[in-house]
């Protein structure tokens, strides 16, 4: 059985807006969270189900994978 890891991606986040793309330790958020989840031994992947192309530009600066959503 293939399984995937799905990483949903709001950018208008309502306690804090734009957390995804916040960029405190050298890494945005939603980076540090895909590379944790990769690090996951079953999954045969991961992708990042976004809202916004801002959010999966950033993903795609990693190499990660992304799939448009309706915001």
């Amino acid at each position: 059985m293939n399984s995937y890891i799905i990483i949903p991606a709001r950018l208008e986040s309502t306690r804090l807006p734009r957390k995804l793309l916040l960029c405190e330790t050298g890494k945005t958020l939603i980076q540090h969270t895909y590379e944790a989840a990769c690090r996951a031994k079953l999954p045969r992947g991961v992708r990042v189900a976004a809202d916004h192309e801002e959010i999966a530009a950033v993903v795609r600066t990693f190499n990660g994978h992304v799939e448009m959503t309706d915001p």
